[in-house]
């Protein structure tokens, strides 16, 4: 499979805004990993939280408010200060798959996503998926039906992807499925068996 199939545009974001926010970004001084840092580089943290950028994040129906610097990946933010670590960091260069979330419904790769462009979207992660009961969402039942992991590394970004692969009406038929799935990489090879999953869990998420 080829990793450059899936889609990882952002809603209402344009490529040069994006290009400009990431410019301006660039112009700061690292401001370290996160507000809960004591110091950073030996500085004292009063000094970085000028530099800080305040962020709201609505993740999986919760407003998280951070600070944080302007170059924060929108991975970085929900592992480290928000802790959900569900969305795994595998090649963090947009190649894997591993750190696919669902931005207002689309998948994206939130390694690719600054924290401060997803700020009045909605995000969902793997966490997000379940009742609030414990119920498993279908595509993650499936995925236990089938087998669809091994080692598991890449199962969260595997299930998200799976989950807009049917919304987006791309899981007609097994070819199909290979095709827009081609942008998340299993290193144990479990392609069949997450293949099987989604056909199981299409008529469920339709219906």
């Amino acid at each position: 499979m080829q990793a450059d199939r899936q889609p990882v545009s952002l809603p209402d974001v344009k490529r040069r805004a994006f290009l400009g926010m990431t410019a301006t970004a660039a112009a700061f001084p690292l401001a370290g990993p996160g507000p809960a840092r004591a110091e950073t580089a030996g500085r004292p943290a009063a000094r970085e939280a000028g530099r800080l950028i305040p962020v709201t994040l609505r993740i999986n129906g919760q407003d998280h408010s951070l600070a944080l610097d302007g170059r924060t990946t929108l991975l970085d933010a929900l592992r480290e200060p928000i802790g959900l670590t569900g969305t795994k960091k595998g090649c963090d260069h947009g190649q894997c798959g591993a750190c696919t979330v669902l931005l207002d419904g689309r998948r994206v790769l939130s390694c690719f996503v600054l924290a401060v462009m997803a700020e009045g979207h909605e995000v969902t992660t793997i966490e997000g998926l379940a009742q609030p009961d414990g119920t498993l969402h279908p595509m993650q039942q499936a995925f236990i039906d089938h087998d669809a992991f091994q080692c598991g590394y890449c199962t969260p970004g595997q299930i998200m992807s799976a989950v807009a692969c049917v919304a987006e009406g791309h899981a007609g038929s097994e070819a199909e499925i290979r095709e827009y799935m081609s942008g998340n990489l299993c290193r144990c090879a479990a392609y069949p068996n997450i293949v099987a999953a989604i056909l199981q869990a299409k008529p469920q998420m339709e219906g």
